[in-house]
């Protein structure tokens, strides 16, 4: 999986629609792009996988905790603090403990020793960071809000329905509320500067 892809399949969104050519292709691509960066907009995350380890730097906190990224495999992990590198489970735990076994990713790391350096950016984390598989109630979501979009070109300028029939209608200009509160679950309730 790459880093930010689609979250709903080109050919998953056309079997849900019914669509079974390729003319429309760009359009339903363009819709799942969007539907999913909307997505990530929401939920402050996304949802792909670095295809290697990257290095990020963060600040220790007094705490003793640091906030991270998401993060779902331990493959690649270095931790290092002021040039020493810290060893798991000795030194760190990677939390909410039972994240793993949730299918949920670490989002801090709680040092087990002193850190003595509060400098922006002393602590270099190297990690294939991200979300080892895109979760269910995501990928519905983009499909819901990708299905959205698509139709959203059979009414260029935000209004549905007939003014003649009095079912007039604007769009709304925002994730669909459906989509928000299958969300909900999901969604990170801070950003990592």
């Amino acid at each position: 999986m790459a880093w930010q892809p689609d979250y709903v399949s080109g050919a998953d969104f056309k079997t849900a629609v019914g669509i079974s050519d390729t003319a429309d292709d760009l359009t339903i691509g363009f819709a799942r792009t969007a539907a999913s960066r909307a997505i990530d907009h929401f939920t402050g995350r996304q949802f792909g996988v670095l295809s290697a380890p990257a290095l990020r730097l963060y600040t220790s906190p007094p705490s003793g905790v640091v906030e991270i990224d998401d993060l779902m495999t331990a493959t690649g992990l270095a931790v290092v603090v002021d040039g020493t590198t810290l060893v798991k489970d000795t030194d760190y735990q990677l939390r909410p403990l039972n994240a793993a076994a949730d299918g949920r990713p670490w989002t801090s790391l709680a040092f087990l020793v002193t850190v003595p350096s509060t400098e922006v950016g002393a602590i270099e984390i190297t990690a294939t960071w991200g979300w080892t598989a895109v979760p269910g109630v995501v990928s519905q979501a983009a499909l819901i809000q990708a299905m959205r979009l698509f139709k959203r070109k059979d009414s260029p300028f935000g209004i549905a329905g007939s003014p003649e029939l009095g079912s007039e209608m604007r769009l709304l200009s925002k994730l669909d509320p459906d989509v928000e509160m299958m969300l909900g679950s999901v969604r990170r309730k801070w950003l990592v500067a």
